[in-house]
């Protein structure tokens, strides 16, 4: 049998990673300033995530949600601790897309309807709704297409208040920082009128934390920055620092009904185990202290760079804009000097998203790579 083909693939093959490093079947070493689509927050192969796992393997590695998993509480509170978001209710899926699809369908169950506000260059995910809030007709099937969504330009409040008054929308979806679409995002005073907005109307504002969550971007949700309160947070890619795990935050001001959402391998021993672990490590490593240290270092490097013409996002969630396609640089980067980093929509922006716990050194590598590249 052979694999699907799914992306055009780097002739690169990892065998094991440590740190921000990662190795080949030729033992050499790639410095990762991609984290796997800035899946890895702690770092590679953490020594006590790494035990923490094998331990609970030993123990019960899954058992299905109709009997009690302390590890749940457990990582609920943890959570709700080191975020700031006590107030909320935590439901635990696999992924960023199944967080986004339970975080609409409930927006839909509690509203009684159905047309979603999302924005231009949006990516929430690949399965039905997440999709279909997705602003990429490329990856839309006729089965997606169905939902009943509108896509709007980012920072126009306007626009997004006349829609409201239709009153037919449920929920509005948007990115903490914009990922695949390229590191836009909105300003403070775009986030603090959607969520006025959507209060006044009774609209769900669901805030997509998959990836500008966990401490990426300098806080530990990318929304905190605004200083708004969303009904919905979801979150997922650094959660478990490589293993599968996804979180629908809901307001407690949403009752939940039996039924009403659920899952198979949801919040599993395993899973939980390993958001236990990163979150532990968040803490005793400072790491989000760490992201404003090192990211501000990094913002310094690059400025005398003439060739990078405009720097978005916040914290280790940054894209470097040039005046010409990256992938090139992008191509040269892996295979002459060894650094993995990330593209997007916008064919000029080159992805930064490395583990939260890369060094000021690790950065002067990649600043002097960039450098040489760029140079010749």
């Amino acid at each position: 049998m052979d694999l699907f083909k799914v992306y055009p693939l780097y002739n690169v093959k990892p065998v094991k990673a440590k740190g921000v490093y990662v190795y080949d079947e030729n033992n050499t070493k790639y410095l990762d300033l991609y984290g796997g689509h800035g899946v890895i927050s702690i770092g590679h192969s953490h020594k006590k995530y790494v035990a923490r796992l094998s331990a609970q393997l030993k123990k019960i590695g899954f058992y299905s949600n109709s009997v009690q998993n302390p590890l749940q509480v457990e990582l609920a509170q943890k959570l709700g601790s080191l975020s700031g978001c006590e107030n909320y209710q935590l439901f635990l899926c696999n992924s960023g897309a199944e967080a986004n699809e339970n975080a609409l369908k409930l927006a839909s169950f509690k509203t009684g309807k159905s047309r979603v506000i999302a924005f231009n260059n949006s990516f929430h995910g690949r399965t039905s709704a997440a999709v279909a809030v997705t602003d990429n007709p490329f990856i839309n099937a006729p089965i997606n297409r169905q939902q009943k969504v509108t896509f709007l330009p980012l920072n126009n409040s306007d626009l997004v208040t006349d829609e409201l008054k239709k009153g037919d929308v449920a929920a509005v979806i948007i990115e903490g920082i914009q990922g695949v679409g390229g590191l836009d995002e909105g300003t403070t005073a775009f986030f603090k009128e959607l969520e006025k907005a959507c209060q006044k109307r009774g609209v769900f504002l669901i805030l997509d934390e998959v990836q500008s969550g966990y401490g990426r971007s300098g806080e530990f949700f990318a929304f905190q920055h605004h200083h708004i309160k969303p009904d919905i947070i979801t979150t997922a890619k650094g959660m478990g620092n490589g293993f599968p795990i996804g979180g629908v935050l809901i307001s407690n001001k949403i009752e939940p009904k039996f039924g009403m959402l659920g899952t198979t391998f949801g919040g599993n021993h395993l899973a939980c185990t390993a958001a236990i672990s990163v979150l532990e490590i968040m803490e005793s490593e400072n790491l989000i202290a760490h992201v404003n240290e090192v990211s501000n270092y990094f913002l310094k490097q690059i400025k005398p760079i003439s060739q990078i013409k405009k720097v978005k996002g916040k914290g280790l969630m940054l894209g470097l804009e040039f005046d010409f396609e990256v992938a090139e640089l992008r191509k040269k980067l892996i295979m002459e000097k060894h650094i993995f980093t990330g593209g997007s929509n916008n064919k000029k922006l080159l992805r930064i998203l490395p583990p939260l716990s890369i060094t000021k050194n690790q950065i002067n590598k990649f600043v002097i790579a960039l450098k040489t590249l760029l140079d010749e």
